[in-house]
């Protein structure tokens, strides 16, 4: 294998090296958090609580697609990372090569689906109509650029894949930057309302996949392609794209129910939906160390799947997990203390349903943050050790349970349905999910 800026996660110890792996990915994650923060924050406090619920009232339809697009990307970087523990480097290159295919194909698809149903799906998740002009504005920019977002998780998902979560960091903190100070220009300086925040996260992301597809080509010599690489062998084709197809519906069947979800809570009126759209924006920014140990793992794992390393997974899964249980503590004890005062700072609403509601949101959910750390864990562990079917089922629970919740607990206990609902699906697919990893140890060995 040629050297260059990799990690090989197959010797050294476990969680050092998945903490090392980990650290750059999740103050990567906290930024792209931040700036979504920053547009939120920006668009309350100079365009004011409809701007917010706008943008909420699309946030489960934009991670629907983005969930699904990012779901497939990591999937085709476990067989990525895979060659790479086997230091296959022909292999490496040609998983590489049926990456790019696989995403343009599905860049072509999600633009026109957007194009067709963005719509009526907004009018069929009951968008208050005095909102919906602006909702449609905003979520059909983010889509037409959906070829955008699909890129950067490509090189993204390939670069941690063979062990670099450094660099790409360096050029998500540049994109970062630009996208604030974009928000001002277009949200302060010309008015263009929520469209305007769009256009700054597509433009700053554009940033981001050019610096990317220059790093490539400069740096990685054992990722070079030629004609014969795209000449694709049937197997491989099917592996990566069983493999992504599986991670992304995984993805995607969890963000089904949070769009079943939302429909539910777009009819409990625009302070709701502006309460809850600042609580999501807190939950998702404590959710990322998680989400970050997950995807660290997902390449340990993987790498050490392929090198036939088994008694290093189980090592590596027990640790992260330990490391998810101490940030849940951190984050469990901050939020009690201090929820009030960050759902005002983001929202800017001094609405007191607004902000209690957000409260009540965020003291119910962050307890739960100690299953749902292995659930994550979980989840990407068995994808790594070519588990295709629990996850994906586990994901379908979801859905169940959040369809249960928007049809039968929110009519009956109104918001506070809402707020149970995560939670419990997160308890509940853990469960199924440490059975399922137990079993397939044992299979292994």
């Amino acid at each position: 294998m040629t050297k260059s800026n990799t990690t090989d996660m197959t010797t050294g110890t476990p969680l050092t090296i998945i903490l090392k792996f980990a650290i750059p990915i999740f103050i990567g994650n906290i930024f792209q958090q931040l700036y979504n923060l920053i547009d939120t924050i920006i668009a309350g406090h100079f365009l004011g609580d409809n701007a917010i619920a706008a943008i909420g009232a699309t946030t489960a339809i934009y991670s629907l697609i983005i969930n699904m697009a990012n779901g497939l990307n990591n999937g085709y970087a476990i067989i990525v990372a895979r060659a790479f523990g086997e230091k296959n480097e022909e292999k490496l290159r040609k998983s590489f090569a049926i990456m790019i295919v696989l995403n343009i194909s599905a860049s072509i698809v999600f633009t026109i689906l957007s194009a067709i149903f963005i719509m009526p799906v907004l009018e069929l998740l009951h968008t208050p109509e005095k909102i919906i002009g602006d909702a449609y504005e905003f979520i059909i920019i983010i889509l037409f650029g959906i070829v955008i977002t699909i890129t950067y998780n490509m090189f993204a998902g390939l670069l941690r894949a063979i062990g670099n979560s450094r660099t790409p960091l360096i050029y998500l903190i540049i994109s970062c930057v630009v996208n604030i100070i974009l928000d001002f220009v277009f949200i302060v300086g010309l008015r263009t309302g929520v469209g305007g925040a769009a256009l700054a996260t597509m433009l700053s992301q554009l940033l981001s996949v050019i610096l990317c597809f220059s790093l490539v080509i400069r740096k990685y010599p054992e990722l070079k392609l030629s004609k014969r690489h795209f000449q694709f062998e049937k197997e491989l084709v099917i592996e990566m794209f069983t493999t992504g197809i599986s991670m992304g519906f995984m993805y995607s069947i969890f963000a089904i129910g949070s769009v079943v979800l939302q429909s539910a809570i777009n009819g409990l009126g625009t302070a709701i939906i502006t309460g809850h759209t600042g609580a999501r924006k807190i939950v998702e920014l404590c959710m990322q160390p998680l989400s970050t140990l997950s995807s660290a793992n997902a390449t340990f794992v993987s790498q050490n799947y392929g090198a036939g390393k088994y008694d290093r997974i189980k090592e590596g899964i027990r640790k992260t997990c330990l490391c998810g249980f101490i940030w849940s503590t951190i984050t469990l004890v901050f939020i009690y203390l201090f929820a009030p005062f960050i759902i005002k700072a983001i929202t800017g609403s001094t609405n007191h349903e607004v902000i209690t509601n957000a409260v009540m949101n965020l003291r119910i959910n962050m307890p739960f943050y100690y299953p749902l750390g292995v659930l994550l864990v979980l989840r990407t562990s068995l994808q790594g050790i070519g588990r295709k079917i629990a996850p994906l089922f586990s994901s379908s629970i979801e859905l169940i349970m959040k369809c249960f919740a928007t049809f039968f607990l929110v009519s009956h206990l109104g918001y506070l349905g809402v707020s149970i609902a995560e939670p419990s699906t997160w308890l509940v697919c853990m469960l199924f999910l440490l059975f399922t990893y137990k079993k397939a140890m044992k299979e292994i060995k």
